[in-house]
């Protein structure tokens, strides 16, 4: 199974490296010297990774072949693919790889259906879960505890305790409501103190 481990960005300095946008928890494992990933395009790779090292923060690869920032530049976007075993795991036991993932049908707490996981974007703050409704409409989720309780692989499902409004629009009917109904009982209130 190929899974992204990461995308390249622009070119560091002169000697080949490259900036990287890491989409694995396990960069160590997955991003060490000496690794071997294939790449999208197709014709970009193999490549195998010389060295590595964190510069303010973001990680720096130069792959071997590449010497100059000519050839670090012509990488740009290119997406790293590691070939993993699909029945691998990941170390920690709250942890999933994005093809665990996949497909699962997402339900809510109370058990109302809300889709299917089609997408796992990675975003640098958090990851989001995009489902696709019965009805082919996509609503995103993110893939953060407090909304997304449980993830049962067994079941093939993930059961998310939403907050109102992230699938449906019960908060902007709730604040419109609240709003009317505040604005009545200043009304009355106004009428009160004139009596």
């Amino acid at each position: 199974m190929q899974l992204v481990v990461a995308r390249i960005g622009r070119a560091h300095g002169i000697k080949g490296e490259v900036t990287v946008e890491v989409r694995t928890d396990e960069p160590e494992l997955r991003l060490g010297p000496g690794a071997v990933l294939l790449t999208d395009p197709a014709a970009t790779g193999p490549l195998t990774i010389a060295t590595g090292r964190v510069h303010s923060g973001r990680l720096l690869l130069r792959f071997e072949g590449v010497t100059d920032r000519t050839g670090a530049e012509a990488l740009r976007n290119t997406l790293l693919i590691a070939e993993i075993d699909p029945e691998e795991l990941p170390e920690e036991e709250d942890e999933y790889y994005d093809h665990q993932l996949m497909d699962l049908d997402v339900v809510t707490e109370d058990g109302v259906e809300v889709g299917r996981i089609t997408e796992i974007s990675h975003l640098p703050s958090q990851d989001l879960f995009i489902v696709e409704r019965p009805d082919g409409s996509e609503v995103m989720i993110p893939f953060v505890q407090e909304i997304v309780t449980e993830i049962d692989l067994e079941e093939q499902r993930a059961i998310i305790d939403p907050p109102p409004g992230l699938i449906d629009d019960r908060a902007e009917i709730a604040s419109a409501r609240d709003s009317a109904d505040s604005g009545d009982s200043a009304d009355s209130a106004d009428s009160g103190d004139e009596s």
